[in-house]
């Protein structure tokens, strides 16, 4: 009986921090990732007349924090994917750099969700589609 008050007090001191634990809500961190354009298609796209047209995409609430996709085009085509808002979470940080990759490779909003960051993969190919959708507007 002498052990069981000090256990039981242990016990409910240790699961304090547990019930007071709260995730972090920082969106501030941004990625960007953009290829470096090559001197032929610099100059193949100066000479053709393309404009550069930068359009956001709609910011969508996930579970993580909101996401949100700015996509820069050079005339039809995505020459950059930058996130605007992300969840400051290490799985995000992860898949950012494959889901831009990803975009810049099929140059559409049909592409693969990355294991582990479904929530984000979910509200960043929403945003995307959004973007996708307000530039064709």
């Amino acid at each position: 009986m002498k052990r069981a008050l000090p256990v039981l007090v242990l016990s409910v001191a240790g699961l304090i921090p547990l019930w007071r634990y709260a995730p972090s809500s920082d969106t501030t961190s941004t990625a960007q990732v953009a290829p470096s354009p090559s001197p032929s298609s610099s100059s193949s796209s100066l000479s053709s007349g393309n404009a550069e047209q930068v359009v956001a995409g709609s910011t969508v609430k996930t579970e993580k924090g909101p996401v949100q996709v700015e996509l820069t085009f050079q005339g039809e085509k995505i020459s950059s994917v930058r996130m605007l808002q992300q969840p400051n979470h290490p799985q995000t940080t992860a898949a950012v750099p494959k889901l831009v990759a990803e975009t810049l490779e099929a140059q559409s909003a049909d592409i693969d969700t990355v294991s582990g960051a479904t929530i984000t993969s979910d509200g960043y190919k929403e945003s995307l589609q959004a973007a996708l959708d307000a530039k064709g507007a």
